[in-house]
């Protein structure tokens, strides 16, 4: 049991229970990947979890201009997609499970001030999304908040104390470098902060990711993807049913007039198939199988164009009723429990590195 008493704001908190942590970008439109990928598996664990576990889903608003956006935008975008969460059957009425918004917590970034200078230039410089993002949008757009990112999601991290933090293969790198930096600073000002399992113990924890992958319909070798300039191969959860179900109309295919699971040869027909798979709720083998003996390519896609227009037209009747001041009630609630969490261990840092008296 972790015990943080915050002198600074009068708060004690009690964390009665290990702490798992994840969360998803506030900005841009979500996709049926973002879905299917990300949505669904963080409210299916956070269900099976919360009695063992608190769940700390937070929206990391931070996050979302480390890269250009229309910053008019971002506020509407982020009670949009806590609705999204909602919608998708997120139980707000979970007293273990915390959902807030990452800006509403001061001590994320001054945490990372502090970590900031517990960390070396050489480390970030070898960060491989910050190379990958800063060769796609060019030099002169590159921010010094995309470089120090890996920071501030270790802040994110250790103010919580959180030993399990679900990551994708794209931020394996970035789960290591908290672990480096809580343990380094821990090694020279003393045992401040939990260090979180290593990659390795987040998949034995949580189960390596099998799951299925959407590719972009129009380019299937690709995934598919929230920032893609193009819409043409991208489902939005927002999409006009029918607009979506011509895109899958329009989907790359190829000339082989075989119906079959084989992404190497097939990528186009194999990602529909995927699409199919998790629409209806069953194994690609399942869909497949109702499709063996077939060679019309326009029959295969009337089908995954009618499932597809079917969940969007039901999820976004469900998005329609989330009532948003309920969400309003529950991330006001978390932000105040949270800011006392997050408050105890950063006081914990600021006394460890001088800026305040210790007890």
């Amino acid at each position: 049991m972790f015990y943080g008493i915050c002198h600074r704001y009068g708060i004690i908190t009690v964390m009665s229970k290990p702490v798992i942590l994840t969360g998803i970008r506030a900005n841009n439109d979500l996709t049926i990947g973002n879905y299917f990928g990300a949505i669904l598996p963080i409210i299916d664990m956070a269900k099976t979890r919360s009695d063992e576990f608190q769940i700390n889903l937070f929206i990391p608003d931070l996050h979302s201009f480390t890269t250009p956006i229309d910053h008019s935008q971002l506020f509407d975008q982020i009670l949009h997609n806590a609705r999204l969460f909602v919608a998708a059957g997120l139980p707000l009425d979970n007293p273990s499970i915390y959902m807030y918004r990452q800006s509403f917590v001061p001590a994320h970034s001054e945490l990372t001030w502090i970590l900031d200078c517990f960390t070396g230039f050489g480390e970030m410089n070898r960060m491989v999304e910050f190379k990958d993002k800063s060769a796609k949008i060019g030099d002169d757009r590159v921010s010094v908040g995309l470089f120090n990112y890996p920071v501030l999601m270790a802040a994110d991290i250790l103010l919580y104390q959180a030993q399990y933090v679900p990551v994708g293969d794209d931020q394996r790198q970035h789960l290591e470098f908290a672990r480096d930096i809580a343990g380094r600073f821990n090694n020279q000002l003393g045992d401040t902060f939990t260090v979180p399992e290593p990659v390795q113990g987040q998949h034995a924890f949580f189960g390596k990711d099998q799951g299925l992958r959407i590719k972009d319909l129009i380019d299937p070798t690709k995934k598919m993807s929230k920032s893609d300039d193009s819409a043409r191969g991208v489902i939005f959860l927002g999409d006009d049913p029918a607009v979506a179900a011509k895109k899958v109309m329009g989907a790359t295919t190829d000339d082989l007039a075989y119906i079959r699971f084989d992404p190497q040869n097939q990528p186009g027909i194999s990602n529909l198939l995927q699409i199919l798979a998790l629409l209806q709720g069953r194994t690609v083998e399942e869909a497949s199988a109702d499709f063996e003996g077939q060679t019309s390519y326009g029959d295969f896609k009337a089908v995954v164009a009618s499932e597809v227009e079917k969940f969007l037209t039901e999820f976004q009747t469900r998005l329609a009723n989330v009532d948003q001041s309920v969400i309003m009630e529950k991330l006001e609630q978390s932000e105040r429990d949270m800011n006392g969490t997050a408050n105890a261990t950063l006081l914990r840092a600021q006394q460890a590195v001088g800026l305040r008296q210790k007890d």
